[in-house]
């Protein structure tokens, strides 16, 4: 058996800068992961299959249409054997990337399971410390027609990701953030939001600076956006009340909506205050989905 770990991805910042001709939006996101994420386990099949578990398995399709299944059909034509199972913790629609997490573990299961065929798509590997960034772009743009997230969640560390999401630039040394996510149990169509986005030509982000701490960060996090919560607040005015939430908890230093939304996060200066926040917006909102965690690599 092989095991992967899918992790969510958090939007920091998400810049809407243009929109080209073929309807894609042009971006300027800075993407880091989360110590929470789906996990999946590999085994030896004579066919593929997919059982779904955990607890937001409910509504999660086990067929061809899976990312999971995508991914194992785009990795290896052939459809070689192979039985998933995916333990399902992340939220469906929620702007965490998680089928693209899923897709992304999926392929890195995979390398190692069907290592000959891994060689053929992957000849270089997929370790960053022996990888340029523009050797990683390229592979990871192998992947972009399995979804938007797939590229950067193929390698599931800091990057500044831009263009229509295979343009990666990888983050060294950011610091980690302790974090409070929550999600309203609104599933959230992309789409629809980005339809909804009147101005679509915006500043992308400045340079990033070399951060002294996590306090740093959160400053110059402060002065940046996600172009497309606006939208997505106006269409489902629930996410509005989430951030309203997380800015009103002790210590809380900046509330945003991450991706298209409806998942949004609240960074805290320690630990302790994080699980304070989430533990009183749980307590107090009984059908959210609330979880303290650490973003960073």
């Amino acid at each position: 058996m092989i095991s992967e770990f899918a992790p969510a991805k958090v939007n920091l910042t998400l810049h809407i800068t243009g929109q080209r001709a073929d309807g894609y939006h042009l971006l300027d996101s800075l993407v880091v992961f989360v110590d929470i994420g789906d996990r999946i386990d590999i085994f030896e099949a004579n066919t593929l299959s997919l059982t779904v578990e955990g607890p937001e398995a409910q509504g999660v399709p086990a067929d061809m249409s899976n990312s999971i299944l995508k991914a194992a059909t785009f990795f290896n034509p052939q459809a070689e054997g192979a039985a998933f199972l995916l333990t399902k913790n992340l939220p469906s629609a929620a702007g965490i990337g998680g089928g693209s997490a899923d897709a992304a573990a999926a392929i890195r299961g995979l390398l190692r399971h069907w290592e000959a065929d891994a060689e053929a798509l992957f000849p270089e590997g997929l370790d960053l410390a022996k990888l340029s960034d523009a050797e990683a772009t390229r592979l990871a743009a192998k992947a972009k027609t399995l979804g938007a997230d797939v590229p950067v969640c193929l390698f599931s560390h800091p990057a500044r990701m831009r263009g229509i999401g295979a343009d990666l630039s990888f983050v060294r040394n950011l610091p980690k953030l302790h974090a409070v996510m929550v999600n309203p149990r609104v599933a959230v169509s992309t789409p629809e939001v980005f339809k909804a986005i009147s101005v679509k030509t915006n500043p992308a982000m400045p340079e990033l600076p070399e951060f002294e701490d996590a306090s740093a960060l959160v400053k110059w996090l402060a002065a940046q956006r996600n172009d497309m919560q606006p939208a997505a607040m106006s269409l489902f005015p629930e996410i509005g009340e989430v951030i309203g939430q997380l800015e009103a908890q002790d210590h809380c230093q900046l509330a945003r909506m991450s991706g298209s939304g409806a998942t949004c996060f609240g960074l805290f200066p320690d630990a302790t205050s994080a699980q304070n926040a989430a533990a009183k917006i749980g307590s107090e909102n009984p059908g959210w989905w609330v979880r303290n965690c650490l973003l960073g690599g």
